[in-house]
């Protein structure tokens, strides 16, 4: 039957041709929507535990409180043997030390007089350190529009923007005034490297990126850092995990009173990371929902139409003895199929549009030149195998779901009157 039924489809387009536009072009939407939400939450999420948040994230208990503010004066003491320490621990995460800071930077005159000042927010990250993952983390290779990486200490980046403000290129020194660990005034100099680009608003503005041992001497932290990243060796965080790991963790220093003992926090702990990632994870549902209610509403008026129009075929069928059963049934299973077919045309579609909007990126940086978010300004989607198979969900079903409304007409054909309506 179910062949019977595909030759039919295939050579009536007049009933079959509307509802696989429909659901082709429903489906196709539902990939490339789908791709975009997962491309765009995803890289925000990326960037935020690249940048700020980790995986999971050691910090003393009372900079904890406030780490929003990056208190230096409250950094964890002895850091490179903490880190040594959980490496032994937790050997599935990459741990990296960082410091967080703010500070203003003065670019001198030819007379050594300043010539422009502007605040920077920095990261102190391990530059030099064979092995060390930062430089990938940060994407600095990728980033770099003039000048080069830092090759030895006393070289740093800023972001290409604030380089553009200032005037200053490749080569140019600076001086970096901050506070130093135990409260007094801080000063070093550098050397601009080069110059980056990020891709978010936020740091792009006004960002210095340094080696950490620099920063550590500037700002008198010697062996400390403000906080201890952790990374899944996976790449991707995994919320169960990271919980497993916390609680792990706080548990061995439970029984310490010190303020300054360390503390773990995961990444949906932080700047608001929690409901970001409970959006990020309903969405698909939610999406799936929308557009099978609106296709299935869609496609219901198209079964009513094409029901209207086969008002007579119907009445036939139950004339020569077939029963009403049969009958809706076999339009159920039209559904089903036109469901499958108009499911992989948009399918392909959508997945064709999907890797070229994640090949090109768009370009949203003139609409996010304000936003307080840090989150690419070039969005791109991401093809996972989720998109492979989330547009036939509504896209069978809401086809299905809509001719089993439409063919409720079928029982409503009274027998009795099948002859007189013929001979009409």
């Amino acid at each position: 039957m179910i062949k019977f039924l595909l030759k039919g489809i295939l050579n009536d387009k007049s009933r079959s041709l509307l509802p696989i536009i429909v659901v082709g072009l429903g489906v196709a939407l539902t990939v490339l929507l789908h791709g975009w939400i997962t491309g765009a939450l995803g890289d925000s999420i990326e960037m935020n535990a690249d940048f700020n948040s980790g995986h999971v994230k050691v910090m003393s208990r009372a900079y904890a409180k406030d780490y929003e503010q990056m208190p230096n004066d409250l950094a964890l003491l002895e850091a490179d043997p903490l880190v040594k320490k959980m490496k032994n621990d937790y050997p599935d995460l990459d741990w990296v030390r960082r410091i967080r800071f703010g500070g203003l930077i003065d670019f001198p005159d030819e007379k050594g007089e300043t010539r422009a000042q502007g605040p920077v927010v920095g990261w102190a990250i391990d530059l030099f350190t064979p092995g060390s993952t930062e430089i990938q983390r940060f994407k600095l290779q990728g980033a770099i529009l003039s000048g080069k990486l830092p090759s030895k200490p006393g070289e740093a980046l800023i972001t290409n923007d604030f380089a553009t403000k200032f005037k200053v290129k490749p080569g140019d020194a600076f001086t970096l005034f901050g506070n130093t660990m135990d409260g007094g005034m801080a000063f070093r100099n550098f050397t601009v490297a080069g110059t980056v680009r990020f891709g978010s608003s936020v740091v792009d503005r006004g960002a210095v990126i340094a080696d950490i041992t620099d920063v550590r001497k500037a700002l008198g932290m010697e062996d400390a850092a403000g906080e201890i990243l952790g990374y899944f060796n996976t790449g991707v965080y995994d919320d169960k995990k990271a919980t497993t790991l916390m609680n792990d963790f706080n548990q061995k220093y439970k029984a310490e009173k010190d303020e300054y003992a360390p503390k773990m926090i995961r990444l949906r702990d932080q700047g608001g990371m929690a409901e970001y990632l409970d959006i990020a994870n309903a969405m698909g549902a939610i999406m799936v929902f929308i557009f099978v209610m609106a296709m299935s509403i869609v496609l219901w008026n198209a079964g009513l139409l094409g029901g209207l129009r086969r008002y007579n075929e119907f009445g036939v069928r139950l004339a020569l003895g077939e029963e009403k059963r049969h009958i809706y049934s076999t339009l159920l299973y039209e559904g089903l199929l036109i469901g499958i077919i108009g499911s992989v045309v948009g399918t392909a579609v959508g997945l064709s549009v999907s890797y070229y909007v994640q090949v090109v990126g768009l370009d949203l940086g003139d609409m996010m030149q304000r936003s307080t978010l840090m989150m690419p300004t070039v969005v791109r989607t991401r093809i996972t195998p989720t998109a492979l198979y989330i547009g036939f969900i509504p896209g069978v079903f809401s086809m299905v779901l809509g001719n089993a409304l439409a063919g409720i007409a079928i029982y409503k054909r009274n027998t009795a009157q099948l002859f007189k309506e013929l001979e009409v």
